[in-house]
């Protein structure tokens, strides 16, 4: 039996199901690998609102990550929100201990711009997450705050992504930058700069972020380079939200099962 190409997701829990590792585990099974979690902690929340946050204790979710990569394994992980210092050291010190780098996707700001992170976490973020970052997946909002720079233009965006890659990360996708009524992600390999201009979407936005940072981990553990990898992924998720899932009253999701009836997706 061919063994399955395996993603890890470390992140919190949606109970809505439209974005942390709910999204995530969506998100890999329509590009056909198999997702594993640990779980970083859990929300009450529909499209309306969050209710109520609880953390998971750290100790448990290092036992968490030990339990699936002992057994399982993984060819790929991701990280998603990780909700104090403590989460960050933890997580930062498996990552380090089972010498994995990860999909980062910095979970650090809402969408009014309120920092979700205290500041002395967010220093301990940037020293800690970006040195195991495979690649860094921030919006414009939490690229600021990862930079301590305000971000106006692709050059300005330009600059976050060398300053992210030159404290750790290998690669660095910018997202989400509108200009002239289009949307603008800035990737950077580590030499070179990549604009990739997309259509500006409205609607369906809740778990972009989450299954983007998702879609290019599945296409990792496929044996994807990271230039496919990021720009499928931002193919996907403009398809996701095109087709989104009309549930609850609030806040639409995208739709992650948006391709999972087209078999030769792979090959856009």
């Amino acid at each position: 039996m061919q063994r399955s190409p395996r993603s890890l997701t470390i992140a919190g829990s949606d109970s809505g199901g439209g974005a942390g590792l709910e999204a995530d585990l969506k998100t890999f099974t329509v590009f056909g690998v198999y997702g594993s979690a640990v779980v970083t902690g859990v929300t009450a929340q529909n499209t309306m609102k969050v209710s109520g946050i609880h953390d998971i204790p750290p100790e448990f979710v290092e036992l968490q990550i030990d339990a699936v990569l002992s057994d399982i394994g993984a060819d790929s992980v991701k990280t998603g929100m990780l909700f104090n210092r403590s989460m960050i050291e933890t997580v930062s010190k498996k990552l380090e201990e089972y010498d994995l780098k990860a999909v980062v996707d910095p979970v650090m700001v809402t969408k009014k711009g309120d920092l979700l992170l205290k500041e002395d976490a967010v220093e301990l973020y940037r020293n800690r997450m970006m040195k195991r970052a495979l690649v860094v997946t921030p919006n414009i909002r939490e690229a600021e705050v990862l930079t301590g720079s305000p971000i106006k233009n692709i050059n300005d965006m330009e600059e976050a992504a060398e300053f992210l890659h030159d404290i750790g990360a290998e690669h660095a996708v910018i997202k989400a930058g509108l200009f002239e009524n289009k949307v603008v992600d800035v990737y950077f390999d580590g030499t070179d700069f990549q604009v990739i201009e997309g259509e500006l979407l409205t609607g369906h936005k809740h778990g972009t972020g989450c299954t983007f940072s998702a879609a290019i981990t599945a296409m990792l553990a496929l044996g994807s380079d990271m230039d496919y990898a990021v720009r499928l992924s931002k193919k996907y998720v403009e398809d996701a939200i095109r087709k989104g899932v009309a549930v609850g009253k609030g806040e639409q999701p995208v739709n992650h099962n948006v391709w999972s009836m087209q078999k030769d997706f792979l090959d856009r």
